[in-house]
């Protein structure tokens, strides 16, 4: 395996208020060959290195951790580092596949994604990242899985804590998957207006219900609601040591519902734009439409996957996983057996 290093110069203190999608909201719900030569350098924030054969990928995925009780705060246990995806086989020969796997230090907080930072231009041309923000939802982000599935690609998912709460069993499918998991808030908030603490805890719960319903550790990878920032937002991850993501192309999902067209407007901006980091949302009915013809065009224009991941694991804080705790727990329930309580009395079931 062969990992090339690009140095960092640590948190970027860059925050800038973007006007991308002033006012919008997003939602309306409440292979590479692998290298022969071992040679390893390691100084940065990102690394890079090819696809692990299958026979050298971790035996068993990290074990999950037990939910904290609300009653009872305790600390999650310390994060181990992160295990490098397991590889899985493609039954698809003619698959767009991962090109390469970049891990990223987020020591710092380091910011990524060039329509708002600008330290740490990584990819290559024609390389390409797909994220996908707003989930996990019903439907949709199981087709999306589908679609990254049949072409062997990998992604990272920025799903909102709330929504991860209501579709734990969805969220956990993302990581079975393989694909990388940060957060995206609680409920989806524009975080530059809101006061300090409103907003820290929207962060906060948003990774702590994220960790909870995906039953394991996440990465420390975060991206901003409409991508609103402040500065002191932004330093307050960098104290996290999480990083933060930008885009580089907006698919527009949030407002262009026929897919035909929303394939359109990806290739069109990612042929100007030579390369970039994707923005799509998981959420949308669109996306998981349009997304199995939109890798086929990537694909047939030449374009490489570049999968992300995190060289370490996001650690959650006590109080907000007990915050987010009753929102995890199912409820108790005293009901009769059903048939003495619903019967048919006319008519076939």
């Amino acid at each position: 395996m062969r990992r090339v290093a690009v140095l960092t110069a640590g948190c970027s203190a860059l925050a800038v208020l973007v006007g991308l999608g002033a006012g919008r909201a997003y939602f309306s719900a409440p292979s590479a060959p692998t290298a022969a030569a071992s040679s390893e350098l390691t100084t940065g924030a990102i690394a890079t290195r090819w696809p692990t054969p299958a026979s050298e990928a971790p035996k068993s995925p990290a074990p999950p951790i037990q939910p904290v009780v609300a009653k009872e705060p305790a600390a999650m246990p310390a994060p181990a580092p992160a295990p490098a995806p397991a590889q899985q086989a493609c039954t698809n020969p003619n698959a767009l596949g991962i090109s390469r796997t970049v891990e990223i230090d987020t020591t710092g907080g380091p910011g990524l994604g060039l329509s708002q930072y600008r330290d740490y231009d990584f990819l290559e041309p024609g390389e390409v990242a797909l994220t996908f923000d707003d989930g996990p939802w019903p439907v949709n982000t199981p087709a999306v899985l589908a679609a990254l599935a049949n072409e062997c690609v990998k992604a990272v998912f920025f799903p909102i804590g709330k929504h991860s709460s209501w579709h734990p069993a969805i969220l956990k499918q993302v990581v079975a998957a393989g694909h990388t998991v940060g957060s995206h808030t609680w409920s989806h908030v524009n975080l530059a207006i809101k006061p300090f603490a409103e907003a820290k805890t929207e962060i906060e719960k948003g990774i702590s219900g994220t960790v909870l319903a995906a039953g394991q550790p996440t990465s420390p990878f975060f991206r901003f609601p409409q991508l609103r920032q402040t500065p002191e937002l932004k330093a307050y991850l960098g104290e996290r040591n999480i990083a933060t993501f930008s885009i580089d192309i907006d698919s527009e999902d949030f407002r262009i519902h026929k897919p035909e067209q929303l394939i359109t407007g990806v290739m069109t901006k990612l042929k100007k734009a030579g390369k970039g980091i994707i923005l799509m949302h998981d959420f949308q009915k669109s996306t998981a439409q349009a997304l199995p013809e939109l890798l086929s065009q990537l694909k047939a224009g030449g374009y490489k996957v570049v999968f992300l991941t995190a060289k370490d694991r996001v650690t959650t804080l006590p109080e907000y996983d007990a915050q987010v705790q009753p929102a995890q727990q199912p409820t108790a329930s005293n009901a009769r057996p059903i048939n003495s309580v619903i019967r048919t009395v006319s008519g076939t079931k």
